[in-house]
């Protein structure tokens, strides 16, 4: 099973966030959800996601914040893994295919009397 975007705003809901009462109704929502997978669970939760209505030279995306649901001390039950893969660089590795860029000379060039 695979519950999609297990963030604050989504879950909980933004709507659902105005009394106990409905905060408590996200939070067993989502604990139906997670007892219900029978062999694998996967939750969610994107880096940054998409919105509507930012500003005109922003990048249109917001980090987002682990559900209040999930805390911190409940981490160590959970496997963390990235999508697609991410292999760490080594200091100085280069990523293949990557432009080679000499940023001194470009900076000397911008400043450089013509």
């Amino acid at each position: 099973m695979h519950v999609l975007s297990v963030v604050d705003g989504c879950i909980p809901s933004d709507l659902g966030t105005g009394s106990t009462h409905e905060l408590e109704e996200e939070r067993r929502l989502l604990y139906v959800a997670m007892t219900r997978a029978r062999d694998e669970l996967h939750l969610m939760v994107p880096q940054r996601f998409y919105v509507h209505g930012q500003s005109q030279f922003g990048d249109k995306h917001v980090y987002a914040q682990r559900s209040r649901f999930i805390p911190r001390d409940m981490l160590g039950h959970f496997e963390d893994i990235m999508w697609p893969a991410v292999k760490p660089l080594a200091m100085g590795e280069i990523t293949p295919g990557a432009p080679r860029i000499d940023v001194g000379a470009a900076m000397r060039g911008m400043w450089a009397a013509k």
